[in-house]
């Protein structure tokens, strides 16, 4: 369920701090969000599709590990974007 071109660069936009910025902890949470969402959709209609269901699995614990890197370093932004995604605060 890659992103096509269009959708990535519109999410870079709206996470990334400077110009050319798609390394930044939020961007690559943005990112890796998007792709979560398009594979739980596929796994609604395809619930015995396992390897999509392990691959979605590791993207979910990447995010979580970007999550807690970038909480422990700007809680600001951390905050903004966990708000902008509509995800749960963890702490």
């Amino acid at each position: 369920m890659a992103l096509d071109k269009a959708k990535k660069v519109e999410i870079i936009g709206r996470f990334s701090s400077k110009e050319n910025d798609t390394g930044s902890p939020a961007v690559q949470i943005a990112l890796l969000s998007e792709r979560i969402s398009g594979l739980t959709a596929h796994l609604r209609s395809n619930a015995n599709d396992h390897s999509s269901k392990l691959g979605m699995l590791k993207l979910v614990g990447q995010r979580k590990r970007l999550l807690r890197y970038l909480r422990q370093k700007d809680i600001h932004k951390y905050a903004s974007t966990i708000k902008e995604l509509g995800l749960k605060d963890k702490a």
